[in-house]
């Protein structure tokens, strides 16, 4: 019996090699608008125990700002923005205030190790719990703004803007609650981060910018909610300018869009530690 060394022999008749693992293929990831709705879901349903007494303080504080106010400014231009600057404060006792406190806690837990686990992108972590918290500021905030509006006697034909006003500073206000939250080292200086920024949307939204010195000025044109405010404020007159109104929302857009995105990467930043 002759052996024949395999070199020799033709391809066809070499032995077949044995098939290695195939591997599988990976599910598409999540879209985004699927997953956002399904954040937003969740979170609206775990936020709901809690909406009676977010509604109450958020309101009542407002309302107790308004009337304070009261007794400062008179009926005129000033009076615009205090009833502008306390309609807005409901958004940003949510958006910056809780937000922050919430995402710190989060992070802090090992909360974010969960969310890390799921196919959603991070975008639709921040957009969906932000909208979830944002929902319950819409009837604090007409609640503020009728009330307001009665008390200085200030016309209540314009009041449809603020369902503009609310999801567009709701927005940037989140973002920056929210990348506060997850930026900070530890929940006890996330809560202060947040408090620190509703304490200057109410200083600087709720005060008459005409009494301001200038250096407070500037710093309020940073701040996200101021053009909410102005936007708000701009409907009083008898005849407003659209098209400054829709500036101010074109920049509170523009500044919420930038704020999420910061927030959706301290989101990566802070789930991949």
């Amino acid at each position: 019996m002759s052996v024949v060394p395999a070199q020799v022999l033709p391809d066809a008749a070499r032995g077949v090699p044995e098939a290695g693992p195939v591997a599988a293929e990976l599910a598409p990831a999540a879209r985004l608008w699927p997953s956002l709705a399904a954040v937003y879901r969740a979170q609206l349903s775990r936020a709901r125990v809690a909406r009676i007494p977010l509604l109450f303080v958020a309101t009542f504080q407002s309302i107790g700002i308004t009337v304070m106010m009261r007794g400062v400014v008179g009926n005129g231009f000033e009076a615009r923005s205090v009833v502008a600057g306390s309609s807005v404060l409901v958004v940003a006792f949510v958006a910056l205030n809780l937000l922050a406190q919430y995402f710190g806690q989060l992070r802090a837990g090992g909360g974010l190790d969960h969310y890390a686990t799921l196919p959603v992108p991070p975008a639709a972590v921040v957009l969906g719990t932000a909208a979830a918290y944002a929902s319950f500021t819409l009837p604090g905030t007409l609640v503020t703004a009728i009330f307001g509006c009665v008390l200085f006697g200030l016309p209540l034909a314009n009041l449809w803007v603020l369902l503009a006003v609310v999801p567009l500073a709701g927005a940037a206000l989140s973002g920056l609650g929210a990348a506060l939250g997850l930026l900070a080292p530890r929940p006890e200086l996330a809560t202060l981060l947040g408090q620190l920024g509703m304490s200057a949307a109410l200083l600087l939204g709720v005060l008459p910018p005409d009494r301001m010195p200038e250096p407070v000025r500037l710093a309020r044109d940073l701040l996200p909610s101021t053009y909410g405010v102005e936007a708000y404020a701009r409907t009083f007159g008898a005849h407003p300018d659209w098209a400054v109104v829709l500036a101010d929302l074109g920049v509170c857009a523009g500044v919420g869009v930038i704020s999420l995105a910061v927030a959706a990467w301290a989101y990566r930043r802070a789930a991949v530690r």
